[in-house]
């Protein structure tokens, strides 16, 4: 038995534990928001439900649908990649629908036009290491309100934070996490730019946004649990996603899968460095390395593949990256 948006009825949870118990009907439950499951005081069916995360389509489940340029542009949601044509107005629809069913509907907010200041430097900072202090700033609103903004879009699943990697290597580490919408034609709507052309900045922002996105699909779909972050130093070396593939354990060094994502179509091998700087220490242990870039060809420099975005996807879904 399938219920969707659960947390509109969450007293319907009763019910489902008890015809669990008592039929042992199996329930497949979806919902858009956790916040009003915690806050009613209701049954979370501890014990007794695995929580799974359903994202935008990926590059596997479209197969030979999947275009590339169309994705970065517009994202992969279902609705939008069955008719890129109407992208625009249907992103445009889609969150001022979230707006208000998810916000004001459920009467998280006092006051909604901060929250739409927020929206919009949120989605331009797509992929951005966050600056809580300076979008508070730029907002016009508390710092606290800002804390309460990204729990709101973090308990709506439609962004989530990827955490700094702590290497413990000498160099002083970036802390601060970065900030990823689920999807970047989602970004794109609440940055305002979906009746604008946009640029190459944000079209590499979006191709991130789509590498993470895909990374998280494939961990989830295989049960991986893998850790994945980002990693970089205080002079600015960064590696947009690290994947730990082992963990620390005593005097074993942890195991890492370092990935560098580019939308260039010629590879410049400088890119390599903050890769390589950490895979030379010690304390690390680099499984892989890999560039994922917008060319046609693929290159392998010493333990260091790059590969077309293509190419990785496939190589990602086919279980040979971690």
């Amino acid at each position: 038995m399938v219920l969707d948006e659960i947390q509109k009825v969450p007293h319907l949870l009763d019910e489902v534990h008890r015809l669990m118990e008592s039929r042992k009907v199996r329930f497949a439950l979806s919902g858009s928001s956790a916040r009003k499951l915690r806050r009613g005081n209701v049954n979370l069916l501890a014990g007794r439900a695995v929580t799974r995360q359903l994202g935008a389509f990926s590059a596997s489940e479209l197969g030979d649908a999947f275009d590339l340029d169309l994705a970065v542009q517009w994202g992969t949601l279902p609705i939008v990649a069955a008719n890129y044509g109407s992208a625009a107005d249907i992103l445009n629809a889609y969150v001022n629908t979230y707006i208000k069913e998810e916000v004001r509907e459920e009467a998280i907010l006092r006051k909604e036009p901060p929250f739409l200041r927020f929206l919009g430097i949120v989605g331009q900072m797509n992929g951005q290491v966050v600056n809580a202090q300076g979008i508070a700033r730029d907002a016009a609103v508390p710092r606290s309100s800002v804390d309460n903004y990204f729990s709101i879009l973090t308990d709506t699943l439609v962004g989530c934070f990827l955490p700094a990697y702590r290497a413990a290597v000498k160099v002083r580490e970036q802390t601060h996490p970065k900030f990823y919408w689920f999807d970047g034609g989602l970004a794109r709507a609440a940055a305002g730019l979906l009746f604008d052309p946009v640029d190459r900045l944000w079209k590499g922002s979006s191709l991130e946004t789509l590498i993470y996105q895909e990374l998280r699909v494939f961990n989830e779909v295989r049960q991986k649990h893998r850790a994945i972050a980002y990693y970089r130093t205080a002079a600015g070396a960064e590696i947009d996603f690290v994947v730990e593939t082992q963990k620390r354990q005593g005097s074993n060094p942890p195991h890492v899968v370092c990935i560098e994502v580019k939308l260039a179509e010629k590879w410049d091998r400088r890119w390599e460095l903050p890769a390589r700087s950490l895979a030379g220490d010690s304390r690390i242990v680099a499984d892989r390395m890999f560039g994922v870039y917008g060319g046609e060809r693929a290159w392998h420099y010493d333990d260091f593949d790059v590969l077309p975005v293509r190419e990785f996807l496939r190589q990602l879904h086919a279980g040979a990256v971690f």
